[in-house]
């Protein structure tokens, strides 16, 4: 199992976003959450077995429409967590 934790900074919250990214993740094989935070920044939380799967959902992520306004992308590799299930936004 592999995971990432990361932080998206620039025009990232108020333009769908989050919603964008749960459908994105949608098309893997993807668990994890992600969730506004009060500084401005997106933070996302993602993992999978397959570590390539994880590359490719973040990779889809900065081609889509949201990469445009994407400033800066922070990522730290973590550990897996097994409680984490599905793919939620958290309010």
């Amino acid at each position: 199992m592999t995971a990432r934790h990361l932080f998206y900074t620039g025009r990232v919250q108020g333009v769908g976003f989050r919603f964008s990214t749960k459908q994105i993740a949608s098309g893997f094989d993807i668990a994890g959450w992600v969730k506004n935070l009060p500084d401005g920044r997106v933070e996302l939380w993602a993992q999978s077995a397959d570590a390539d799967e994880l590359e490719a959902f973040l990779e889809d992520i900065q081609n889509s429409t949201l990469g445009s306004l994407i400033k800066e992308t922070q990522t730290v590799a973590v550990p897996a967590d097994a409680r984490v299930i599905g793919f939620s936004i958290i309010r």
